[in-house]
């Protein structure tokens, strides 16, 4: 979380999300404590069997907008040299991790002319 940089309109890069989503794997105590304290907005839903805190509200509209997180890890998961971590330095496998991004931008921008 500390090496996030959000683009703004206009002035520095933001830190800090303003909101976090995750699966329901994430819903934890210390997670949640620490979201609040840097005042990031929870998008975890609670476990069946934890404790349910009436302050807490869930956003049903904005945990399914995660999917678009989900479907780019996905794809990024078809070049096997990312998903299997071929690559052991961390400036090497950067680098083939745009590539896949720019690979599949230029399949997505140009699908449709042949």
């Amino acid at each position: 979380m500390n090496a996030v940089r959000i683009p703004q309109a206009t002035g520095r890069l933001r830190a800090r999300p303003v909101a976090l989503a995750g699966d329901e794997g994430y819903s934890c105590q210390w997670i949640r404590d620490w979201l609040r304290q840097h005042k990031i907005r929870t998008v975890i839903p609670r476990k069946r069997n934890e404790i349910r805190d009436d302050r807490m509200t869930f956003d049903k509209d904005d945990h399914c907008r995660r999917s678009v997180g989900h479907c780019c890890i996905g794809w990024l998961k078809e070049c096997r040299r990312i998903a299997t971590r071929f690559d052991k330095l961390v400036v090497n496998f950067l680098a083939m991790l745009k590539l896949a991004v720019i690979e599949q931008y230029m399949r997505y921008d140009f699908s449709d002319r042949a």
